[in-house]
């Protein structure tokens, strides 16, 4: 019985998995654990889970393997410094010692830390590594339902690649086509994600929000797509893309792009973060949105084309662009899309140990006809009753605890279709950026004040960002143009004609508030101001607790839907133990919180008034 963990580390989203006879048993992000999001420190508490909850010691491991080649980066590190010289050398002096004390030798740092977790002398521990693209084929493709599919891999930038397409059949992966960096989908829309004001490497998600707001018909708009296009980037029928370095700073310089030449280029100057978000900002981020669904589709037919395949497999950090995802689907050039639900350096860690189990040791894959291997995501650490009681009596906390869990869905069902918002803590945690219904915030998708109240009460962040359903898979086609089902919150698409409301002539013209709360559909918490949303499909199969507590809320409001957004606050990761769940409840307007049986009412809890302790305790957790 093979035995493989795998790690990804020292750049964003360190996580590990642990593969046991080809089988997925366990994975989790490291920040889940120290609550640093995104973080890139080597994921100890994540392989410490990983290890304990399947019973297994480092030393019976068959192997270990990191996601990414480290020679091979620091290649395209030294190379790229010798090329743009002498620009960069602020950002050469910063990095070098970092690379020479730290990353160059990784093996050694690799072993170190694991040997911190556990020691044996004389035991050598077997370390491998995998290429990054290759780890992000492997996670999508070998979880898949696929004998054989086309694989498509994009993200900012691996050792050289930036983006791959190949072909998986049985237990093979070949890798037939790559974009180098510079030239780069995912760094380019993190130069965008950069000038307009959010985060790289964790804002991207939110231009994607945002580019709904932009006007599409709009003369600016349109200049915007020109001038990117003419000046910025060429694109190839193919896919590939070319872009203009001299506007770019990525490649040697400690920002993005270079600020003054952008302003001149679009006529505006790089938004901060708490700047008000204005019409141009919106339009330009619906431009470059728009141009990458362009350049993911002619990736995929260039795939189609010198793979024939029927179906294709997609990973990376762009495959988390859920609204390409949705155009991607709706051309029907594969018959099926598979995404890794952990796509971006998290799902490295899960990629690698499977490329080891397949590539390297040559096992077989068990591919299933109906499901794929990845557990609904539900692959991180659960609680016992025990646990739970241990964490209400720290707190002085007062519950209800139910016997039947059919009796305490039909509870929670009512109070939600009162309006009531409820924290919904089940199982195993989800592996990957979306909670699916194991680490949840629930309500009322009819609620017309529903976002608003949500974003500002209880995310605590920026009043645009939308939210998604989570729906019965059996109604999904009634309420959505989807033509799949969508497990893993990955695909965006329209609502049905018949749950639309009629808008107004000026809608196009109104401000980014004005659309968001107009009318705009029966459902409209989770409808974006295009008539789309970001659809979860719930699955008994695979989660019955979720999938129950939604058909006794269909039973009460003739409504199979759910506003399900992650159990967290803003810049916070998504929360892990009972306590931090309880935290996170008191330090928001949440009105219940579900923990396995036990439910706790805002009302019955001591301080329940006074949310500014539990803002503290939860921020210090």
């Amino acid at each position: 019985m093979r035995k493989i963990l795998g790690i990804s580390a020292f750049y964003h989203d360190s996580a590990a998995s642990l593969l046991i006879d080809g089988k997925v048993v366990a994975a989790a992000q490291e920040e889940r654990f120290t609550r640093i999001k995104h973080t890139s420190d080597f994921p100890v508490n994540a392989i410490k889970y990983c290890l304990e909850d399947s019973g297994v010691s480092l030393y019976e491991l068959d192997a270990i393997v990191f996601y990414d080649k480290p020679f091979l980066k620091f290649e395209r590190l030294i190379e790229t410094y010798y090329a743009f010289a002498p620009k960069g050398l602020k950002s050469f002096i910063t990095s070098i010692p970092v690379w020479l004390n730290e990353k160059l030798f990784l093996k050694r740092r690799i072993l170190k830390e694991l040997e911190s977790i556990e020691f044996k002398k004389k035991h050598k521990l077997k370390l491998l590594f995998s290429e990054h693209h290759l780890s992000h084929a492997a996670s999508c493709f070998y979880p898949s339902n696929f004998k054989s599919a086309a694989i498509l891999t994009i993200d900012g930038v691996g050792e050289w690649c930036t983006t791959s397409i190949g072909f998986g059949d049985n237990k093979k992966i070949r890798i037939l086509k790559e974009l180098s960096f510079p030239h780069s989908v995912g760094l380019l829309y993190s130069s965008f994600t950069y000038f307009l004001g959010f985060k790289v490497n964790s804002g991207e998600y939110k231009l994607m929000g945002l580019a709904p707001y932009g006007n599409a018909d709009s003369d600016e708009t349109r200049n915007f797509i020109s001038t990117i296009k003419s000046k910025l980037i060429s694109i190839k029928d193919d896919g590939s893309i070319w872009m203009n370095q001299s506007f770019f700073n990525y490649a040697f310089g400690l920002r993005m792009v270079n600020d003054k030449k952008w302003k001149d280029l679009f006529g505006f100057e790089r938004r901060n973060e708490s700047s008000r978000i204005e019409q141009k900002h919106c339009n330009l981020a619906l431009a470059i949105q728009l141009i990458t669904e362009e350049i993911v589709i002619k990736m995929a037919k260039e795939a189609k084309r010198i793979t024939s395949a029927d179906n294709i497999c997609l990973a990376g950090g762009v495959a988390l662009n859920c609204v390409a995802n949705g155009k991607l689907a709706k051309e029907n050039i594969f018959k099926e899309i598979y995404i890794q639900p952990a796509s971006g350096d998290a799902g490295g860690a899960l990629g690698a140990s499977l490329a080891i189990q397949h590539l390297y040791f040559l096992e077989d894959r068990n591919v299933s006809e109906k499901n794929d291997s990845m557990n609904g995501a539900y692959l991180g650490p659960e609680y016992a009753d025990f646990e739970v009681i241990r964490m209400i009596k720290s707190v002085k906390a007062k519950y209800t605890h139910y016997t039947q869990f059919n009796d305490l869905t039909k509870f929670i069902a009512k109070k939600l279709s009162e309006k009531f918002i409820v924290g919904w803590f089940q199982g195993r945690m989800e592996f990957g950026p979306r909670a699916l219904g194991n680490r949840s915030i629930l309500a009322d998708a009819t609620d017309d004040e529903m976002q608003k109240r949500l974003n500002l009460k209880i995310k605590f962040r920026e009043g645009f960002r939308p939210f998604a359903p989570a729906i019965l898979s059996e109604f999904a086609h009634q309420y959505f143009e989807l033509n799949s089902t969508s497990p893993y919150m990955l695909f965006v698409a329209p609502i049905k004609d018949e749950f639309k409301n009629q808008l107004p002539l000026d809608y196009n013209e109104l401000s980014m508030f004005d659309k968001l709360y107009h009318k705009r559909s029966a459902v409209q918490a989770i409808t974006h101001v295009d008539f789309t949303a970001r659809i979860q499909t719930v699955h008994k199969e695979t989660n019955p607790a979720f999938h129950q507590l939604i058909s006794d809320f269909h039973e009460i409001t003739s409504c199979p839907i759910l506003i399900n957004t992650s159990f967290n606050v803003r810049g916070e990761p998504i929360v892990n133990t009972p306590l931090e769940a309880y935290s996170c409840f008191m330090a928001t307007d949440m009105d219940y919180l579900v923990i396995g049986n036990f439910v706790f009412c805002k009302t019955e809890q001591i301080n329940w008034q006074n949310k500014e302790i539990w803002q503290k305790n939860f921020q210090a957790d």
